[in-house]
């Protein structure tokens, strides 16, 4: 595929420079397309055009700093690049009001700041997770504005970390109102991957909430048991593995842990708003998941006098290996545990933007308490006389507290 005689860049993805956008742009450009990034963050656009990962993402650093030298990828913070490409790529996402409460308006608001640089030649591709509904609000919102361009909704799947794998072994939903948008996104996810999923727009704005709430009530469901288990002074994760050995009905059952992250708990929300807010199931597991930190707290409180001690909480991120802090668990530990405990000192190897950090072993001399937070693999060979809370068993010996 090459960019028509109308256009210098063959795709543009517009909120490019973040987890979800940038590896996007990455894979496309390193399969040959020409490509150009929008976002308003003029900081994070000047990493990008100098090679550098604004983020840590697994395999993208390298294929970056090639891309950007070969100017197969340039990143601008000027709306007009928008105009350039033939395909429009938005990585703006829904988000979700402090009462829980999606916001539908946010993408046609987005994208009314750029319109003036779309035109009839070009297919609008919404990529982020999006409320139910929103691909067909984009297409009237570009209707009033007298734009009768292609539409498409194909949602992104990657797990962050995996992305620049991913992109190009998982199967692509791909939607649109029209045949030829159908076609004319496929072409383009092609060039990624061999595998495309037709749907209505309808149909993969639920696939994509489907997704991700059912692995959120899946994380739900082990703690649950965890808790259980624990609560009655039994290793949940023991229980797990004897169950799981050779049994393959139960070979996806999760292992216990802070669920979060910026897209489980809020999809889980969107799609219990789309069904009136009836769904207590998703409700059920957000109260579950949103409740490990006090349940954590609540079992050293038994154990521990935590009014006179000092608490270390190793990890922030919100997963293992990530530096990504976005609706951490951990963070909520923090405040939790500053109510509770003489003091808190947290630490994490990946994250560089909390200047609250300390290094690990500062946390570790001065604390009398300590809990794993996140699964970092620079965990595994911790060696300590402290007692440690380790509900993901990074330590191997269980996972009571």
């Amino acid at each position: 595929m090459t960019a028509s005689g109308a256009f210098s860049r063959d795709v543009v993805v517009v909120g490019g420079c973040g987890h979800v956008g940038l590896p996007l742009a990455i894979a496309f450009a390193d399969r040959g397309l020409r490509t150009g990034i929008y976002d308003v963050s003029a900081s994070a656009v000047g990493t990008v055009n100098a090679g550098e990962m604004p983020f840590d993402e697994a395999g993208a650093a390298d294929v970056l700093k090639r891309v950007v030298a070969e100017g197969k990828l340039k990143a601008s913070a000027d709306p007009g690049i928008i105009a350039t490409a033939e395909h429009v790529v938005v990585v703006i996402g829904t988000p979700v009001d402090e009462h829980l409460n999606p916001d539908q308006s946010a993408i046609p608001e987005a994208l009314a700041k750029f319109a003036d640089q779309l035109n009839n030649e070009q297919i609008l591709i919404l990529r982020s997770t999006v409320y139910p509904g929103v691909t067909a609000l984009v297409e009237k919102h570009l209707a009033k504005l007298g734009l009768t361009m292609d539409v498409a909704f194909c949602p992104e799947r990657i797990a962050e970390g995996k992305a620049m794998t991913e992109l190009f072994d998982l199967p692509q939903i791909v939607s649109s109102r029209t045949e030829r948008g159908i076609e004319r996104a496929g072409a383009l996810f092609r060039r990624l991957t061999s595998t495309l999923v037709p749907m209505s727009p309808e149909e993969a704005e639920l696939a994509k909430l489907f997704t991700n709430v059912w692995r959120y009530i899946k994380f739900a469901t082990a703690n649950q048991l965890y808790m259980m288990a624990n609560d009655r002074g039994l290793d949940f994760e023991r229980i797990r593995q004897g169950l799981m050995l050779d049994y393959p009905r139960a070979t996806d059952m999760p292992g216990a842990g802070f669920a979060a992250g910026p897209c489980l708990f809020k999809d889980t929300m969107q799609l219990a708003a789309f069904n009136n807010n009836n769904f207590a199931l998703g409700h059920t597991a957000m109260a579950i998941n949103e409740g490990m930190p006090l349940y954590l707290v609540h079992r050293l409180e038994q154990e521990f006098d935590l009014a006179n001690m000092t608490v270390g909480i190793l990890g922030m991120a919100f997963k293992g290996g990530s530096d990504d802090i976005r609706s951490s668990l951990s963070y909520k530990l923090r405040r939790i545990l500053a109510f509770k405990a003489n003091a808190v000192l947290c630490t994490d190897p990946y994250v560089k933007n909390d200047p609250r950090l300390v290094p690990m072993q500062e946390v570790l001399d001065q604390s009398d308490l300590l809990v794993i937070a996140a699964p970092h693999p620079e965990y595994r060979d911790l060696v300590t006389d402290k007692p440690v809370a380790d509900m993901w068993n990074v330590l191997g010996k269980g996972v009571r507290v």
